[in-house]
């Protein structure tokens, strides 16, 4: 047996980070300054107790760090998993939690509060260290409840009257002024917003914070007059059978702007299959520039809020938020339009 299999724990040995520490012929205090990521540590040192981790094979109690202080875990709830957009969210968070010694725990959730409320609970319970909320339904009152209890950053949350917790959204009122102000620069009068059915939003939400955005513009467009809202159902197959009554309207409009890509992608399939050409008949513009609608025989128009650029923003937010600042942030991106073939339409189309 050579001297690097006698170091090694038999297969029923329990590997603590006392063992570690014996292994790499340091402190206890040492390697737990390692795990931590703690100011000050000697790459040296970092080696050694890397080294040790790796050959004994030591995976931590997360459970038992809990009970001491942190367990280095970060609870990312998303609401609507079909949506285009979360992957990119996901992304962001895992980039800047992969150098770290964090690691996230997912939950997936639905428009039922009592859900909502139960997974977050839970996460509190296993003795999360953060929360990263994408989209929550619940109140600002109950989140303020939560986030007494651990620290919290809502995603795609607009309410930046929030002291007890953060924010980090796209600005979506000037999301929706700039696909419009798109619409309007081809050429396009006759303008449209679908968007979701009054349940599915609230005021602080990104669905009604685009719909004013959507308004405001138009009024600056000399149409507020006519600023029609068509309100879709979240769930299918009522979703499609209202995407499909909008397609076939006599009176529908020249140009369509999209709360999500969700429906926008949805609103072309269905056009085809119906003999509505985009954009000669019908021009598209969506909300999230989704991998999707980058497709080539999708080629969606869409406002671009980086996804992947929140979900870096919010976790390192958290991140600070778990270190110690008590002062919320509530943080604007601006978002931008990709213009694709479902904009361009030919002169004609253009006339409202």
């Amino acid at each position: 047996m050579s001297v690097e299999d006698k170091q090694k724990p038999q297969r029923n040995d329990r590997v603590t980070i006392r063992t570690v520490a014996t292994h790499a012929g340091v402190s206890v205090a040492a390697v737990s300054k390692v795990m931590r990521n703690a100011y000050g540590v000697s790459e040296a040192l970092r080696a050694k107790v890397t080294d040790a981790i790796e050959t004994l094979g030591y995976r931590p109690s997360r459970a038992a760090r809990g009970l001491r202080g942190r367990s280095f875990t970060i609870g990312v709830l998303l609401i609507d998993i079909r949506n285009p957009f979360l992957p990119e969210v996901i992304a962001g968070v895992n980039g800047v939690l992969a150098p770290s010694h964090y690691q996230a725990m997912i939950g997936v959730s639905d428009a039922r509060v009592q859900l909502e409320t139960s997974l977050i609970e839970s996460m509190i319970d296993y003795k999360m260290d953060g929360l990263v909320l994408v989209a929550p339904r619940l109140p600002s009152e109950i989140l303020a409840k939560f986030a007494a209890q651990i620290p919290i950053v809502a995603v795609g949350y607009h309410d930046a009257g929030a002291t007890a917790f953060d924010t980090v959204n796209a600005d979506d009122q000037r999301g929706a002024e700039i696909a419009v102000e798109a619409l309007l620069a081809c050429g396009y009068r006759d303008i449209e917003m679908l968007s979701l059915g009054e349940r599915e939003g609230h005021a602080v939400s990104v669905v009604r914070q685009r719909e004013i955005g959507y308004r405001r513009a138009m009024q600056r467009g000399g149409l507020g007059a006519s600023a029609p809202i068509g309100k879709i159902p979240i769930a299918p197959p009522k979703r499609e059978a209202a995407i499909r009554k909008f397609l076939a309207r006599k009176d529908r409009p020249r140009a369509v702007f999209c709360w999500s890509d969700l429906d926008a992608i949805t609103l072309l399939s269905l056009a085809m299959e119906m003999g509505v050409r985009v954009p000669e008949d019908l021009a598209v513009i969506g909300y999230d520039n989704s991998s999707t609608a980058a497709l080539g025989l999708v080629n969606l128009a869409s406002i671009d809020q980086s996804g992947r650029e929140l979900g870096q923003i919010a976790t390192r937010a958290l991140i600070s938020r778990i270190e110690g600042r008590t002062a919320a942030e509530h943080i604007l991106q601006i978002p931008s339009l990709v213009s694709r073939n479902s904009l361009i339409g030919s002169e004609d189309a253009r006339q409202g």
